[in-house]
């Protein structure tokens, strides 16, 4: 049984509703296909502006690599609406193309045939193309098409300063960043609940793992799977380094610490990198250390800021502290059109209240090693809710623990909804605690259900999901109005970056140099890997 750190209905009462409320943002990844689902060739669309400089829509490590974004907000019918309708503007000009229903991707070309996105001449246009190619060379690029849904979370100020008052403390930059730690380590803690919950890549097309060694079962008709299977792309065919998981260990006990260790893989070789070469007139990547930036880290959860033009983020963080944090190991939900539910950010928001409020003890290697190996149990068998998982040494089944960690969030549940004169946190909790009872209710449980009810390939089933959002979305098409806006938007996208392009700017290798040297005075004092 984990400790609540004080009285939750008691705490909760002393907020407002101005001040129980939260800050969210959604990114939101998706392949562009054609109509036998195919990953698409073709550039990024124009019609869409410039993905250097678009503020909603982008691309990820492919040019057929869609990222849909939206703006901070503290309404979830603003987010998911805000999210809708930058789904039915892409389909307005999409022509015969699909968005991917699935996190795991459609057919694949040949590796070196996926297009990495390309962001033009100037130096940061040359930076994140670079980047990407570093990525496919160490990890090849069938597996950076996976696709997820990011969550961005923050606790507005006039939240902070009730709980600060309510702790005896000082809302300062220092507090708010050590309570953002808090909430890490228990939402590391913890994730494999919502892996649990909310996986949905149980299955594969056997064109991902064409030559590459995996222990996945045939489901017949070109498709892979594992029985019990929640979420693949959390486990090892998903974003996975062998060098981060070997060499990089960072816990989350302090700023300082997460800082530092992740400049220090920033500037520390890798050998297993040295050899590294490009097939193509770009570099082969931006350096040969284990990390070539900090957007290489591999996580469930990481802090984040938002720094100033031309500074560096880890600079900008341990200076200005964390402003919100990331949620990563989310799947794309292939029963929701925008890849994400009302539901699930009920449930998420719950969670992510419940892991500040609760007791977070510091990670040691023991701790971090269960958080490991509880992720790939659950990755792999979680369905089987008798599932032995570690609780600090002490073993759990799923199910059980899953069930009581549930009940644990229920009075912040209600507390949540009784500012919204609402119970849809209640609601959601109670459909996760229907899934831990019946694992077929899962998102993984059902796509495996629906793919043999219906004899299907997992490149039918996602077909047909994307199909269908598809007609979602082209049956409530954008007014004039909201239209225009869109195309204001892209065309002003697009002079940014032309004035970006237009300005004078160092040779690339001096600039990728000034780049890289950024993160030397931000080691600790001793290496440490």
């Amino acid at each position: 049984m984990v400790e609540i750190k004080l009285d939750t209905q008691r705490l909760l009462a002393k907020f407002d509703s101005a001040s129980l409320r939260f800050n969210r943002g959604i990114e939101r990844e998706t392949l562009r296909v054609d109509p036998k689902g195919n990953l698409s060739l073709q550039p990024h669309p124009a019609f869409l502006g410039s993905k250097l400089s678009h503020p909603s829509v982008t691309t990820d490590f492919s040019e057929s690599q869609l990222e849909l974004i939206t703006p901070v907000s503290a309404s979830v019918e603003e987010t998911l609406e805000t999210l809708s309708n930058t789904h039915r503007y892409v389909y307005s000009g999409l022509e015969d193309e699909l968005i991917w229903s699935s996190s795991m991707p459609c057919v694949l070309p040949e590796d070196h045939k996926i297009p990495l996105a390309y962001y033009g001449e100037s130096n940061l246009g040359q930076l994140k193309t670079t980047y990407r190619n570093g990525l496919g060379n160490r990890y090849g690029r069938s597996m950076q098409t996976i696709c997820a849904v990011h969550y961005n979370f923050s606790f507005p100020d006039e939240f902070w300063q009730t709980l600060a008052k309510q702790e005896g403390t000082q809302n300062t930059q220092t507090y708010r960043t050590n309570r953002y730690f808090d909430v890490m380590r228990n939402f590391r803690r913890f994730s494999w609940l919502p892996i649990y919950l909310l996986g949905a890549s149980p299955a594969v097309c056997d064109s991902f793992v064409n030559g590459k060694q995996h222990n996945l079962d045939e489901l017949g008709n070109n498709s892979l799977y594992l029985e019990n299977a929640t979420s693949l792309r959390n486990g090892d065919l998903g974003y996975q380094s062998d060098a981060q998981s070997s060499i990089l260990n960072i816990c989350y006990n302090s700023l300082d610490n997460y800082v530092e260790k992740i400049a220090n893989a920033v500037t520390t070789p890798y050998a297993g990198y040295a050899s590294l070469q490009s097939d193509s007139n770009l570099l082969a990547q931006l350096n040969d250390s284990i990390l070539q930036s900090e957007a290489e880290f591999y996580t469930t959860i990481r802090a984040k800021c938002v720094p100033a033009k031309g500074c560096n983020f880890l600079q900008a963080l341990r200076d200005d502290g964390v402003e919100y944090i990331e949620v990563r190991l989310l799947d794309v939900d292939p029963y929701e059109p925008t890849g994400i539910s009302e539901t699930s950010i009920r449930f998420l928001d719950t969670l992510l209240l419940y892991c500040l409020l609760t007791d977070s003890p510091k990670h040691d290697t023991a701790i971090c090693s269960s958080v490991t190996e509880n992720v790939a149990k659950t990755v792999r068998t979680g369905r089987q809710t008798s599932t032995l998982l570690s609780d600090q040494g002490k073993q759990r089944e799923l199910g059980v623990w899953g069930q009581e960690i549930l009940s644990e969030l229920r009075p912040i549940a209600e507390m949540l909804d009784q500012n919204i004169a609402g119970s849809s946190h209640v609601d959601a909790l109670e459909q996760q605690s229907a899934k831990l009872l019946d694992p077929n209710k899962t998102p993984s449980g059902r796509i495996l259900q629906d793919m043999k009810d219906q004899d299907i390939s997992y490149l039918r089933f996602a077909m047909n999901q994307s199909i269908a959002h598809r007609d979602h979305f082209q049956q409530m098409p954008l007014s004039k109005t909201e239209l225009a806006s869109f195309e204001e938007t892209a065309k002003l996208s697009l002079q940014q970056h032309q004035a970006i392009e237009a300005e004078a700017q160092p040779a690339f290798e001096r600039y990728l140099a000034e780049v890289q040297a950024a993160y030397l005075p931000l080691q600790p004092n001793n290496s440490v890997t």
